[in-house]
């Protein structure tokens, strides 16, 4: 009876210590134009608060971004290919995004900015997500 007891208390502990456990979230995003200025990512929690912004320079048309120590928790990503470093999304008439951007999830798109709820995406485990650059002026 003992023994049983003491597992059941071992066990106890354990399932709400894998909510504690940091995983890697990979990101590799593909599709850029070109290897012409930097990429700027930020990543969001569940509840849109930004948690992690940078920039990186782009090699091969591609970049990968790895995410340690994550939570198990819900997530979202996106990016802007800045070719021209001047950090921002250069747009042309009626805002028409003129440099290259994408979103986890790659969603598609439809009068606007995907909603926030199709971004999400699960850390469980480590995780890679894919995203693809979306350019809608290809006149560059």
């Amino acid at each position: 009876m003992k023994l049983f007891f003491s597992l059941f208390i071992i066990l106890l502990f354990i399932n709400p210590l894998k909510s504690f456990t940091q995983h890697t979230l990979t990101v590799e995003i593909s599709a850029l134009r070109n290897n012409k200025g930097q990429l700027h990512y930020e990543l969001f929690d569940d509840q849109k608060r930004s948690l992690k912004t940078g920039s990186l320079d782009i090699s091969n048309q591609k970049c990968m971004l790895v995410f340690e120590n994550m939570k198990v928790g819900k997530y979202a990503f996106n990016f802007i290919h800045d070719e021209n470093k001047n950090k921002k999304l250069d747009t042309i008439l009626f805002f028409i995004p003129r440099e290259g951007f994408g979103f986890s999830n790659n969603p598609v798109l439809r009068f606007g900015p995907p909603d926030f709820k199709e971004l999400l995406f699960e850390v469980k485990e480590n995780t890679t997500i894919n995203c693809k650059a979306i350019y809608l002026n290809y006149k560059q």
